[in-house]
């Protein structure tokens, strides 16, 4: 079977692992069930279908009783806590940890690296300002960053960048676009880092409203009262007005300066205010 790192849900982990023992010996659910320490013959399989869950104290049992090593019922843990998180806090909480361990191993998680990108705001302004200051080092790139970071925090995510393929460093230590554009794709997690992302980005432009000059900034806005046929094709007008921001942006090859776009579009009612 798959190596644990390759998985991100526990439940089909158990299953293959049951698989992969069944096609080699005379393996069945309460035997699998008692070596773990549970005492109902099924509970195991009813674990992998979604009927039961697995507290954390019994996820250790079982990792151990699989002979998991160290990392592995680490990172199985996390797979369970992933499993049962009730929010995006906690399901980005415990993802951070299963990319953070399969790392330490030299592995990588799908969706890792893209979670990663779009979990910080610095990831995809670094890496549109890096290329744009030729020759400069960590601190001058902090210090052109708004809101302000470290240094250090800099060379991290230029590190992450590099190491990804976001971006490319020459020998003298300039950096280049490996792509114009990277997109979220159909990924199954990115979608959370990239909800925190908004959050994020959101705070800076009300920020904005108050700290950057009016003629350096834009905001407008419209309220509606519309249908929900309207709302798919303002939806779609809306994906085609990103594109021709994108084609616009990427026309020339200069950046004189890292812009950041929020289109949010979203009900300031409920879908009850019209049944009565």
């Amino acid at each position: 079977m798959k190596d644990i790192l390759e998985y991100t849900d526990y439940r089909q982990y158990i299953a293959d692992y049951y698989a992969d023992r069944k096609a080699k010996t005379a393996f069945s659910w309460q035997e699998f069930a008692k070596t773990a320490g549970f005492s109902s013959p099924v509970y195991l399989k009813y674990v992998s279908e979604g009927r039961f869950n697995l507290s954390e104290s019994a996820a250790d049992r079982l990792a151990r009783s699989i002979n998991l090593t160290d990392y592995e019922r680490e990172f199985f843990v996390e797979m369970v806590e992933l499993g049962h998180a009730k929010n995006d806090d906690e399901k980005r909480a415990a993802f951070s940890k299963m990319v953070s361990i399969a790392e330490s191993r030299k592995a990588k998680i799908v969706d890792g690296e893209s979670f990663r990108f779009f979990e910080d705001w610095k990831n995809p302004v670094l890496r549109e300002l890096a290329p744009a200051m030729p020759g400069a080092k960590p601190l001058a790139m902090a210090h052109a960053c708004r809101p302000e970071v470290s240094a250090a925090e800099v060379s991290e995510s230029l590190s992450f960048l590099v190491k990804a393929n976001l971006l490319q460093k020459d020998k003298d230590g300039n950096y280049a676009q490996t792509d114009k554009v990277v997109t979220t794709g159909p990924m199954e997690f990115t979608p959370l880092a990239v909800r925190g992302l908004h959050r994020q980005m959101g705070e800076f432009a009300i920020d904005a409203i108050e700290n950057v000059p009016q003629d350096e900034r834009h905001f407008s806005g419209l309220t509606l009262g519309i249908t929900r046929e309207a709302y798919e094709k303002i939806v779609q007008r809306i994906a085609e007005f990103r594109k021709d921001i994108i084609a616009i942006a990427t026309s020339e090859a200069a950046t004189e300066e890292v812009y950041r776009l929020n289109v949010q579009f979203f009900p300031m009612t409920k879908k009850s205010v019209n049944k009565g």
